[in-house]
């Protein structure tokens, strides 16, 4: 999957407050609600809160997504 259109679904999910799957270079899958979208070129990241867990927010490279999809 494009960086864009990682991004177009991680921007849409977090302007509604949706949940996303994402899927990472190494196999691992992330089920949450982005908090951010920082595409800043220093940054290049997304936050997000993991489902079942409001009260943690992590950071994911997004070069290191390599598919996301709203749940």
């Amino acid at each position: 999957m494009e960086v864009d259109a990682i991004v177009e679904v991680l921007r849409w999910a977090n302007g509604q407050g949706l949940t996303v799957r994402l899927v990472l270079e190494d196999g691992r899958g992330i089920v949450g609600v982005p908090t951010s979208v920082d595409l800043h070129p220093t940054a290049h990241e997304v936050f997000l809160r993991p489902e079942h867990n409001d009260e943690t927010e992590i950071g994911i490279s997004l070069g290191a997504i390599t598919h996301a999809e709203l749940v």
